[in-house]
């Protein structure tokens, strides 16, 4: 492996900060700096990590020569307008999901990057978790035979969250969930027909403009004969959270655990009915990264850091986003998902709400979201 080193400055640090150790282990990455409009918290972020470049000013951390890349986990609202900030100052750049809240938006962001040349990564943590990564495996080995069908869903309850999830409609939200069906079988959705369902209270309704509790959606794969179903809810609907990912197959099937902390299960064809199904254990995949971040997949504690907590979230995907991005930059190629990925995960959701809202109706995704750079696939997570 190459000693270069990428200087990274993180805009945001709530979530954001989780993935400070793990920048500071990786033996290419550097954290340069740390963006906080709260002066306080920035101070104690500073304090805690040993990080001296300090900003409450975005445009102050674009402005510096040192810094190569920004890793935004800003309010959603903020995603793609500084995203585009990023890419006019030359800067490459990894955001959490998602992508932005427009068609509009996901556009620029997709001609921006084509126009610079530089890199764009949606952090989308399911296509790097180790569930993900086990069905992956068993999919490329042959041992789920041909994918009839895929579902996932992604129910949470977010009364008590930031006032802007009132605001927020639950397929603006979707990548958790679109992710997967689509990572798995390298494909991009080409149309979707979603339904409302159930009905929110009047504030919420009158906040977001959205009137249902819940959205589900069928996702047309372009080039498949797979399609696959997803739904979503935030509000006013009794569900423990959960971002589930069932796939079926010919020869072996895929299911979520119903409640959190119960073992998937597993299907496997042409047995005698009562051995059909069985519970897997889902393997740690830690041995696909650089020895110094393998420990990230599972949660630790530091004393240095004052107890806190660092890695593990997410199925133990933080340290792979990290390491991806790093990579594509030491090797020059697209990040994964890149740009149009991401694009076309993000209007996956942008365009349910459409079709919501249109009784069901098909509504077709972008054009731009359907062309891939020459040479680059859609996404084949670590």
């Amino acid at each position: 492996m190459s000693d270069k080193t990428f200087n990274v400055a993180m805009i945001g640090l709530g979530f954001g900060a989780e993935f400070i150790p793990i920048y500071q282990a990786h033996p290419n990455a550097n954290v340069y700096a740390i963006c906080r409009r709260d002066e306080a918290a920035l101070q104690k972020s500073g304090d805690m990590f040993g990080i001296e470049k300090r900003y409450t000013s975005y445009d102050d951390v674009l402005a510096d020569p040192q810094v190569d890349f920004v890793h935004i986990n800003s309010p959603i609202p903020d995603h793609a307008w500084m995203s585009l900030k990023a890419l006019d100052a030359g800067k490459h750049v990894m955001c959490t999901v998602p992508m932005a809240t427009t068609i509009d938006e996901c556009r620029q962001i997709v001609e921006k990057v084509a126009e610079t040349g530089l890199k764009y990564m949606m952090a989308e943590t399911v296509v790097y978790s180790r569930e993900y990564l086990f069905i992956k495996q068993l999919y490329e080995s042959g041992e789920l035979g041909k994918i009839q069908y895929m579902q996932a869903s992604h129910p949470q309850d977010m009364a008590g969250w930031p006032e802007y999830w009132e605001r927020m409609i639950p397929m603006h939200y979707a990548t958790h969930v679109v992710s997967p069906v689509l990572g798995l079988v390298d494909g991009l959705a080409e149309y979707v027909s979603c339904f409302g369902s159930g009905s929110i209270n009047n504030e919420l309704a009158k906040k977001s403009g959205n009137p249902y509790a819940v959205e589900s959606c069928h996702i047309k794969i372009k080039d498949s004969d797979v399609a696959a179903h997803i739904w979503r809810f935030l509000f006013d609907t009794a569900r423990q959270y959960r971002e589930s990912f069932d796939v079926y197959g010919t020869k072996q099937s895929f299911e979520w655990s119903l409640v959190e902390g119960e073992p998937h299960v597993l299907h496997t064809a042409k047995k005698p009915e009562p051995e059909i199904a069985s519970h897997v254990e889902i393997p740690d995949f830690a041995h696909l990264l650089p020895e110094p971040i393998q420990k990230f997949t599972q949660s630790i504690e530091d004393a240095a850091h004052l107890s806190f907590i660092q890695g593990g979230g997410h199925g133990g995907s933080h340290p792979h986003l990290v390491n991806e991005m790093i990579s594509s930059l030491l090797e020059d190629r697209d990040p994964r998902p890149n740009a149009v990925t991401s694009a076309n995960w993000t209007c996956v959701g942008i365009c349910a709400h459409e079709s919501t809202m249109k009784g069901g109706e098909l509504v077709r995704l972008p054009e731009f979201t359907l062309q891939q750079p020459s040479g680059n696939k859609t996404v084949a997570a670590s």
